[in-house]
């Protein structure tokens, strides 16, 4: 298999805001933002890229695909991340697994869950 996964890329408005935001949320920096029109973020815990492009419109309704992101501390993560701008989109899980579902300042859902 010569295959391996490089980035995961965002639609967004506004590239640079978008990434700049995630950037500090995971201890990264934007590394290439090309003019404003597709910025990379890198560094931080990230395995891999993550890049956001301009769009004229994002498309509406509920994201396919998203992150899930974990941490030791799951309640301090997610009031540091609602401080930040995050928003609350819901609670979610069991007594066994719960997580948490928020979206970002353009609103791509991302969940963090207990994890190291």
């Amino acid at each position: 298999m010569t295959l391996r996964l490089a980035m995961v890329t965002a639609d967004t408005t506004d590239p640079t805001t978008l990434a700049t935001w995630w950037a500090e949320q995971l201890g990264a920096k934007v590394t290439d933002d090309h003019g404003g029109t597709f910025a990379m973020v890198r560094g931080g815990g990230l395995p891999v890229v993550l890049a956001f492009q301009q769009v004229d419109a994002v498309t509406p309704g509920k994201n396919r695909l998203h992150l899930d992101l974990m941490s030791p501390d799951v309640e301090a993560e997610v009031e540091r991340l609602l401080s930040a701008g995050a928003s609350l989109v819901g609670r979610r899980g069991d007594e066994s697994f719960a997580w948490v579902t928020l979206a970002d300042p353009d609103g791509n859902e991302f969940c963090v869950a207990p994890g190291q």
